[in-house]
């Protein structure tokens, strides 16, 4: 467990290290795809060198034409690397503005397209929405979203917040609820070493956004909430 999560980490530094050329390379010259897929790349090998397991249903419910806001339940701190490699689209994600500040990798992400928020004020979140709204309308990028904000404490759902749901309604992406399970097991809040074990993913049919407004969005918010609660409960009785 231990060694193959420092041998993760040693890799990661390296690799972080051998990609400040190309990166400084896409950055002068506006190229962003081949970085995101190295992204992609590394963040599958990663799963595997930590000996993760997955079972993933409902991939056929995408359509990878369409832009979605992808709505996922929040385990671990793996769940956005793991459904960031599953997700067949191009899909970005709104991260805290902390992340950014990492050498070379927060400007890595930061050039593909992913969003800083700053949660201190709702100034921050809602400029971060619109920057999203553009890259959707503008690039037909995707966006996954933990709508709890954090990670679970226990491994149980908590409150929805509503950022997400201002993206969907917003750019009028339909929401395309996830549920994920057996992440919690195998890195809880705190932990820095990945266990291995299994991982099951199901991507839900997606549930559009016309018909609702803001001031519908509890509505809204609870049945996205319901439909992920309702398949991880069935998850549990496999």
């Amino acid at each position: 467990m231990k060694v193959r999560t420092l041998f993760l980490f040693s890799l990661y530094i390296v690799l972080v290290v051998c990609l400040v050329p190309f990166l400084l390379f896409c950055m002068l010259f506006g190229i962003r795809e081949p970085l995101y897929a190295i992204g992609k790349w590394a963040m599958r090998l990663s799963r595997r060198i930590l000996g993760l397991e997955l079972e993933v249903k409902g991939l056929e419910a995408v359509d990878r034409k369409m832009s979605y806001v992808f709505m996922a339940n929040h385990l671990s701190f793996i769940d956005g690397p793991l459904l960031f490699t599953l997700i067949p689209q191009n899909v970005r994600v709104i991260l805290k503005k902390v992340i950014f500040r990492l050498p070379v990798l927060g400007l890595g992400m930061k050039h593909v397209g992913f969003v800083p928020v700053d949660r201190k004020g709702t100034s921050g979140g809602q400029a971060s929405i619109s920057r999203a709204v553009r890259q959707i309308k503008e690039r037909g990028y995707s966006f996954l979203i933990f709508p709890e904000g954090t990670r679970s404490l226990d491994g149980t759902m908590g409150r929805f917040r509503r950022g997400g749901f201002y993206l969907a309604l917003e750019s009028g992406s339909p929401i395309l609820p996830i549920v994920i399970q057996g992440t919690f097991e195998t890195m809880p809040k705190g932990e820095f070493f990945v266990k291995k074990g299994r991982v099951r993913v199901i991507f839900q049919r997606p549930i559009p956004v016309q018909g609702y407004d803001f001031d519908h969005l509890p509505d809204l918010m609870d049945r996205v909430r319901l439909a992920i609660a309702a398949s991880a409960v069935l998850l549990e009785e496999k």
